[in-house]
């Protein structure tokens, strides 16, 4: 299916991810609630094709820009015990395709944690081309994905009573993309 067909104003071409108008935030249960968090220093480009299945993005992201709004706990995170930043200072993405299915797109890829890259799918929404006031020209996306912890060797946990625990194994993902034409 080509571009010009789900999204003509989206033209073939570089997309650079804005930062300063982008998110990458997560959400995981901690005891009986979800705390949120963000990445604050991530960079990334989208590469439109002709056509969409040959699309392809790549984003990598600094560990240490952690932000939970709270230090002593971000503290933590950042130690071997969780993300070993100082080890593995960057997470990374990098597509494998895109795929239409039911009317709904997904960008298969690859996601890098501390060292472990497994396949994830994150379904992607498009929302859509303007103008921006400096002369650009930017395209919006959102995209989501719920992850394991564990299958990337975030094992830190600690036993509550019964059979719970401090934290889940499931990390919900979510991204606000604006990225400008190149």
């Amino acid at each position: 299916m080509s571009i010009a067909a789900v999204a003509p104003e989206l033209t073939a071409g570089t997309w650079n991810i804005d930062p300063a108008h982008s998110e990458v935030t997560f959400v995981i249960r901690h005891l009986m609630t979800k705390v949120r968090g963000a990445f604050t220093e991530f960079s990334g480009s989208v590469q439109i094709a002709e056509e969409l299945a040959d699309s392809t993005a790549t984003a990598e992201v600094k560990m240490t820009s952690i932000d939970t709004r709270n230090t002593e706990r971000d503290a933590h995170v950042r130690t071997s015990d969780v993300l070993d930043v100082e080890k593995y200072p960057t997470m990374t993405f990098a597509t494998k395709g895109v795929r239409a299915e039911d009317g709904e797109y997904f960008l298969d890829g690859e996601l890098t944690i501390k060292g472990v890259t497994r396949p994830i799918s994150l379904s992607v929404e498009y929302n859509g081309v303007g103008e921006d006031p400096w002369g650009g020209t930017r395209a919006g996306f959102s995209a989501a994905t719920t992850i394991n912890r564990k299958d990337w060797g975030i094992e830190f946990n600690v036993p509550l009573k019964g059979e719970k625990a401090l934290l889940s194994d499931k990390v919900d993902i979510q991204l606000e993309v604006q990225a400008v034409r190149a």
